[in-house]
């Protein structure tokens, strides 16, 4: 099918969202329903194994939560610049590998591209991480190649890239009346990026941009990251993690560790994985923590585990209080809580580095924060009030500005 001239889609791919924005010409950028009413989707696929059907974000969470028998797979996005992506896994009956999966999830944005404009758009601006992979440029540019790769093998022909952090900048220069010097604090499932960028009406129709861009930097370390530390801290010690077994030895961790990290749960339902998990009984000196392992590994219930601390992530930092997990389903009344101490001690390693990034950025562009208009926040993460208290203790004085914190990137990727 030919392409539609004058017609941008921008793509944020994310880690634990997804987002597509349609410009047509020199007009608005629009967000693209994906689901139903809804301008975003987790990045989440669930294949079927009784229907053989593939399920895609809500879709696919709400089968897998409902107990349906198959596969989920998430935080595909970690999985660039690995040596994983070219490895392949049965679904279906069929060996695929995961850069195909990801060719399969983009094609579902190309299928409501042509839904809404009777065709595919001329031209895809897919976003990207200051960094995919941290201090090892020669894995950062396959990690880029391989998500061009599958954004070809999905139906696009003209394939671009911005990082998003910049598309984050161009989405919020759309609301702005005066020029701006701003940090651009892009926080997703997977990374942390920064930009620091000189803003305005003045500035938004130049064709060249470099010289508004005074420095960008990231961090490996994004949404993901938070609820594993949580859930590390909080759910797997009631799994066996930091036991003390019967020789005076805390249970080998591994197990533990993999199961609290999205894009690792899927490898310990391996046969070879559960026969290791329950060749750990006698490492534990109380047998109902092994029992609780093994329910969680033989239902294939880690993601249902992870989903449980990410909600509850989400429930403390919004409400500013304690967040219950109801883990009934694994053992009757068995109910840790996130309370918001836990939180601010679990993230706060990661939370430094983040903001240390940020302000690295600042200095790589010789500014102080005195210097700052604002501080523009858009990724699902940058919503968590310890980020937000720790920014602002490192920046004290600069104005917190919220933007549209799943959209913001693909609308500003269409403006690229």
């Amino acid at each position: 099918m030919q392409a539609l001239a004058g017609t941008t889609l921008g793509i944020d791919f994310g880690t634990s969202n997804s987002a597509m924005a349609l410009r047509q010409g020199s007009g608005a950028a629009q967000l693209v329903p994906l689901e139903g009413g809804a301008t975003g989707m987790p990045t989440a696929l669930f294949f079927n194994t009784e229907t053989h059907g593939t399920h895609f974000g809500r879709d696919a969470m709400r089968q897998y939560l409902a107990g349906e028998d198959g596969r989920l797979m998430r935080s595909l996005k970690s999985l660039l610049g690995s040596s994983l992506l070219q490895d392949k896994t049965l679904v279906h009956g069929q060996l695929v590998s995961y850069q195909d999966i990801i060719a399969l999830f983009l094609k579902q944005f190309a299928h409501r591209a042509q839904a809404q404009l009777g065709g595919l758009p001329e031209r895809v601006v897919l976003g990207r991480p200051v960094h995919f992979v941290d201090a090892h440029p020669e894995r950062d540019r396959q990690a880029q190649d391989a998500l061009e790769q599958a954004a070809h093998a999905a139906g696009f022909a003209q394939v671009q890239f911005q990082l998003e952090p910049i598309a984050a900048a161009l989405d919020y220069e759309q609301r702005l009346a005066r020029e701006a010097m701003v940090l651009v604090v892009d926080i997703g499932g997977g990374t942390s990026d920064f930009t620091v960028v000189r803003l305005g009406p003045q500035h938004a129709a130049k064709l060249d941009r470099q010289a508004d861009i005074l420095a960008t930097s990231g961090v490996h370390i994004g949404g993901t990251d938070f609820d594993h530390r949580l859930s590390v801290d909080t759910v797997m010690p009631l799994l066996g993690l930091r036991h003390i077994g019967p020789h005076g030895r805390e249970v080998p961790s591994r197990v533990f560790y993999d199961l609290a990290t999205w894009h690792l749960i899927q490898w310990q339902y391996t046969a070879k994985a559960l026969r290791e998990a329950q060749a750990l009984r006698s490492d534990y000196r109380d047998p109902q923590l092994h029992q609780r392992l093994m329910a969680v590994l033989e239902a294939r219930a880690g993601h249902r585990l992870a989903d449980a601390v990410e909600q509850g992530k989400i429930q403390a930092s919004s409400s500013g209080g304690d967040a219950a997990l109801d883990l009934g389903w694994l053992e009757a009344g068995l109910q840790p809580a996130i309370t918001q101490t836990q939180l601010e001690q679990s993230l706060q390693a990661p939370l430094v580095q983040v903001v240390d990034c940020a302000l690295q950025c600042l200095q790589q562009a010789g500014l102080q924060a005195a210097q700052l208009d604002a501080i523009y926040l858009t990724g699902g993460s940058s919503a968590l009030r310890t980020l937000r208290h720790v920014l602002g203790q490192a920046l004290p004085g600069v104005e917190q500005v919220e933007g549209d914190l799943f959209g913001g990137v693909a609308t500003g990727l269409a403006y690229a």
